[in-house]
């Protein structure tokens, strides 16, 4: 007998063979048609902001500008040398830029020691502590900052009372005063960022715990279970293989964490009444502050938004490019 071949791609048709049918492939615009209404939302809520903004930069604007009532004065880039060259500006991005250091680390801890918790309790415990912690995140973050602002108040605040409970003799020997009625939390630069610093982990590490666990439950067992057989420590476990595996997550939660904290404007403002403590501004609330304390400058306040901006997506780049290069090796 004979035996018949037929060349790969081809089917037998009344004995011909005949070119295999391709997949018919839809045009190249249906892609670009389905993501339209997307694209279309995030340029309306996102990008047509955005550019609005940058444009309000380059020029000199108040009231009347806004209003319509004059034409906008075109000014270019003195916006941005104004703001760059003063060095009130410097302070506040180096207040900025530490609180935010600050933050992104003690985030990080607490919500990775809360994620190793949970991950090791039982389910109910699991259950009923992962609600708990979860009722920080949930809570908006104007509430939260008014709750804490009670807790520090200077005359009748949880903090204030527990304080003058303690012996007169301890209390001075650890804070050097014994009399804490009508002492001011938010009056002093390293009390008011201790209290803000708090407030932010506070309402930050839940989502850190829960995003950690998630990534915990997908690190197979068997890995902890060779690396405890082999002798290793609890703290050698997590650095040799929990920390190794979840290093893209990690990532994603500190350029996360770092664009909460650069943008932080809620607490700051509830915790110090307003924008009169300039000594404690931060690039959110200087922003605002001279934008809208009269006079208005709303060229100079978006300016300082853009740069803020800038410096957020500087970040973010650096943190896709390193992962990018941590895929090419």
């Amino acid at each position: 007998m004979s035996t018949l071949t037929r060349e790969p791609g081809t089917r037998r048709t009344r004995g011909r063979d005949l070119p295999a049918r391709r997949p018919r492939r839809p045009g190249t615009g249906v892609p670009y048609l389905l993501l339209a209404p997307t694209l279309l939302v995030i340029g309306v809520l996102l990008l047509w902001p955005l550019g609005q903004v940058a444009v309000m930069s380059l020029h000199e604007m108040g009231i009347r500008e806004l209003r319509g009532d004059r034409p906008w004065s075109f000014v270019g880039l003195e916006n941005y040398t104004q703001i760059l060259s003063d060095p009130f500006f410097r302070t506040v991005l180096r207040n900025t830029v530490l609180f935010a250091a600050a933050n992104v680390a003690l985030t990080m801890v607490l919500g990775t020691l809360v994620g190793l918790l949970l991950n090791r309790l039982g389910k109910r415990m699991a259950g009923f502590v992962g609600a708990a912690v979860m009722l920080a995140w949930a809570t908006p973050a104007l509430t939260g900052a008014i709750v804490w602002k009670w807790i520090f108040d200077d005359t009748s605040g949880l903090v204030t009372w527990f304080l003058n409970e303690l012996p007169d003799g301890l209390s001075s020997a650890l804070f050097g005063r014994a009399e804490w009625t009508g002492y001011g939390w938010f009056n002093s630069p390293l009390t008011f960022f201790t209290v803000l610093t708090l407030v932010v982990v506070w309402h930050s590490f839940p989502f850190v715990a829960v995003s950690v666990l998630a990534g915990l439950k997908s690190v197979p067992g068997e890995l902890h279970e060779a690396a405890r057989v082999d002798g290793a420590g609890p703290w050698r476990v997590f650095w040799s293989v929990t920390f190794p595996l979840l290093r893209p997550l990690f990532g994603v939660l500190v350029v996360l964490s770092t664009i909460w904290d650069f943008k932080v404007f809620t607490q700051q403002f509830v915790l110090a009444g307003g924008t009169q403590d300039r000594s404690t501004f931060m690039l959110a609330i200087y922003s605002y502050a001279e934008a809208f304390s009269p006079p208005p400058k709303y060229g100079l306040g978006a300016a300082i938004a853009v740069v803020l901006t800038l410096i957020l997506l500087a970040v973010t780049g650096v943190y896709v490019r390193l992962i990018l290069r941590q895929e090419e090796t």
